[in-house]
């Protein structure tokens, strides 16, 4: 049986499943922000999730808790509820490694194996999730364990990690509708696009007045990503600072979310081409067949951008490609592979923005799931929702800098 939690207090309950050490460094600015509100949240485990190149190791995690190590002392002067930096180091565990195939799921991992055991726990509240990098250790939980789907609460950037986890995400909506989940594919750009950034609140200003040599957090902040703000993954840790977040539609540092309508799919037997439309992060799914038997041994995929999609062998002799668009232009595909058929086929895909009306066509079968609004008004760019967070700029970035001067 697992433990009963008797004494817990209002904080909520909180795994962080990032992508850490893999090639987009911001993820290391949003830990050094969430260990600065660590008094606020009862962290039950920090995963290690794959990223694109299944670079992301715990040894990642460890580099920015060795720094809130140092300041730990002076932390604890302002808060008795800092956790001690070697029970942070035991929550912190190892997710996937690389992308599952395209079934959505494959073995289980030490950190999807945590994701259950947190939500068995009997313990009243919610285990909030917040997702910074790919959902396979989401999805392999969900898969061994559906019973703990009632209590996830779940806060996912989706956006390029749901380019790069086609699979892991197609197969969540598809089995597990009734998830709660929030789905933020371009809100959480709000944090470092638009909004207030004159004088000191530009990215690289703030850091220069008022985090760099904060404190070990402070000057470790200063270091990635040349001492300019990104912090992708914040909305998600300012979600639950500022904000309701039981109700993803009231305001709130972290964003304001609306109902998902139904998730943008399109599914073809032949290679797309320009006058096929579909919805930015949407799914689409390229079905191909040979005439010529495919052996197992032939190897397939399709080039887009900077990706390289692999084909999948299906039951039924065709060969099965997924890809997520995150920009709304014309995307255009080139087929590689060892079986004559397939080498060198070219197609294309037109993605648009959702039209604002969406919002008022929410999918009964989806009753818990939350995205981006897709009014203009709250659009930063091409970025829609954005605005729901850049908008809270000035108040966001003056509180985590009097959080930072506690390492001081």
């Amino acid at each position: 049986m697992p433990d009963k939690k008797t004494n817990f207090n209002n904080s909520p309950r909180v795994i962080v499943s990032t992508d850490i050490g893999g090639t987009d460094p911001d993820d290391f600015q949003s830990m050094v922000h969430l260990l600065l509100y660590a008094d606020r949240l009862d962290i039950e485990g920090i995963i290690s999730s794959s990223g694109i190149g299944g670079q992301g190791r715990v040894r990642d995690i460890f580099e920015v808790i060795d720094c809130y190590e140092k300041d730990y002392e002076n932390l604890r002067t302002f808060s008795s509820d800092y956790p001690v930096p070697d029970d942070l180091r035991a929550v912190c565990k190892q997710g996937a490694v690389d992308f599952p195939p395209c079934s959505g799921f494959q073995n289980p991992t030490e950190g999807s194996e945590w994701i259950i055991n947190c939500a068995r726990k009997d313990d009243e509240r919610p285990l909030f999730i917040l997702g910074w990098g790919g959902i396979e250790d989401i999805a392999q939980a969900l898969h061994d364990a559906p019973d703990i789907l009632p209590k996830l609460r779940i806060h996912w950037v989706g956006g390029p990690n749901k380019k790069w986890g086609p699979n892991q995400y197609q197969y969540v909506v598809e089995n597990f509708p009734e998830l709660w989940i929030i789905e933020s594919n371009a809100t959480y750009r709000g944090w470092f696009t638009g909004g207030d950034q004159s004088a000191s609140l530009g990215n690289s200003e703030f850091v220069k007045e008022h985090i760099k040599g904060k404190g070990a957090l402070g000057e470790y902040f200063n270091t990635v990503l040349g001492g300019t703000i990104k912090m992708g993954d914040t909305p998600t840790v300012a979600w639950l600072l500022n904000g309701t977040p039981e109700k993803p539609d009231s305001p709130g540092w972290g964003g304001q979310f609306v109902r998902a309508w139904k998730r943008p799919f399109l599914s073809l037997s032949r290679m797309p081409t320009a006058e096929d439309q579909m919805e930015i992060f949407g799914i689409l799914e390229i079905f191909l067949f040979c005439e010529s038997a495919y052996s197992i041994n032939d190897k397939t995929h399709l080039l887009v951008e900077n990706q390289s999609l692999p084909g999948y062998l299906m039951d039924d002799g065709r060969i099965l490609f997924r890809f997520c668009p995150k920009s709304a232009k014309v995307f255009n595909f080139e087929v590689r592979s060892t079986h004559p058929e397939l080498n060198e086929l070219q197609g294309a895909i037109s993605v648009l923005l959702p039209e604002p009306e969406r919002m008022l066509e929410p999918d009964p079968s989806l009753p818990n799931w939350w995205t981006d609004d897709p009014r203009l008004e709250n659009a930063e760019g091409e970025h829609h929702g954005a605005k729901t967070v850049s908008k809270w700029r000035q108040d966001f970035l003056f509180d985590f800098a009097s959080r930072i001067n506690r390492c001081l």
